[in-house]
């Protein structure tokens, strides 16, 4: 079992996977919110007929998956629904997440947790240990979705506005990477902070 946890966070197009890469490399286990996601709502899981139920059949693909591309645009448009489709997942995916960072190997686990801030913080994670904010002026964040995804400027502040505000993010940091340079640079924080959190009480920020 993982001494600590340490949840990694950071808007859309922030460069929490580069993060996330980085600490791997280092022989840390991540924990992955995203696949967690998945996980909850694969054929079969309780979690897949309630969202069913809410949202209507046309949310399934033919061969009964969730059609998550739908599902996403329906949501970015619609904050309700978003609301009402994180009330369904977020508390599977927390359970999930919490059993894999009780069963990691190592003095820490990475858990890598893309809407922290929405989905209630401290408040509903208070197994975390501490947080590290991937941080990105929002400029930064929507030409790196446009070059990355291909989407129009307006898809990408739309993408970015329904994401907690930087500000909201940073309110829960107790570290912080700005990532505004290379992914050298990137790499260079997390070595930093790899020893901090082996040690159990990092101080500062990156």
């Amino acid at each position: 079992m993982a001494g600590r946890v340490i949840a990694v966070t950071g808007g859309v197009a922030s460069g929490k996977s580069a993060v996330c890469r980085a600490f791997a490399d280092l022989g840390i286990h991540i924990a992955d919110a995203d696949l967690a996601a998945r996980a909850v709502v694969e054929p079969g899981q309780p979690a897949l007929a309630e969202v069913v139920a809410a949202f209507g059949p046309e949310v399934l693909q033919a061969d009964g998956r969730l059609d998550r591309a739908a599902m996403r645009r329906r949501v970015f448009a619609d904050p309700e629904a978003r609301k009402r489709l994180e009330g369904l997942l977020h508390p599977r995916i927390r359970e999930r997440l919490k059993a894999e960072c009780a069963q990691a190997p190592g003095p820490y686990v990475i858990v890598d947790i893309p809407l922290l801030a929405e989905g209630g913080g401290r408040s509903a994670y208070p197994w975390l240990d501490r947080i590290l904010v991937v941080d990105v002026p929002e400029a930064v964040q929507a030409a790196r979705l446009q070059a990355r995804d291909g989407t129009d400027a307006e898809l990408a502040r739309r993408m970015i506005s329904a994401q907690a505000s930087r500000a909201r993010r940073l309110a829960l940091a107790d570290d912080v990477i700005v990532n505004d340079g290379s992914l050298a640079d990137l790499q260079s924080a997390v070595a930093r902070l790899h020893p901090r959190y082996l040690m159990g009480s990092p101080e500062g920020s990156e």
